[in-house]
């Protein structure tokens, strides 16, 4: 005796439903994990006594910066690398002098992190944990 409403049998039902749910699943992970854009996370860190004033950081095809940054504080700014070339750093220090340095070359692709580190003599110092693409 058949149930009123259920002319197909049950396996006929689900595998429809089980497939669907199989195909999103795999078109959400495909999609978390393929899609990936390489981004920069890099750090400007003042390990001086004194603030430092007009930061700019110069890498291939842009740059960012802050306006200001205390002393023993850290500014974070995330990028992506378009082209090749080196990273450079000018920034005012306590006393009205500009201040430039010239990084490590970046390549369109990589990822990781990169470190800018002023200590209280104006030394510049770099700190690269970059990766190149896939």
């Amino acid at each position: 005796m058949k149930a009123a409403g259920c002319a197909l049998p049950i396996r006929q039902r689900i595998f429809p439903a089980l497939l669907l749910s199989l195909t999103g699943c795999g078109l959400l992970c495909f999609a978390l994990t393929a899609c990936k854009s390489a981004f920069v996370e890099a750090t400007i860190r003042n390990d001086s006594d004194a603030p430092v004033r007009l930061i700019e950081v110069d890498y291939p095809s842009a740059s960012f910066g802050t306006q200001s940054l205390a002393a023993h504080t850290v500014y974070h700014y995330r990028f992506k690398i378009q082209g090749s070339g080196p990273v450079t750093l000018s920034y005012t220090g306590s006393d009205g002098k500009t201040h430039t340095a010239t990084g490590p070359t970046l390549d369109q692709g990589q990822q990781g992190g990169l470190t800018i580190a002023l200590d209280a003599a104006g030394k510049i110092s770099w700190s690269e944990n970059l990766i190149a693409p896939k």
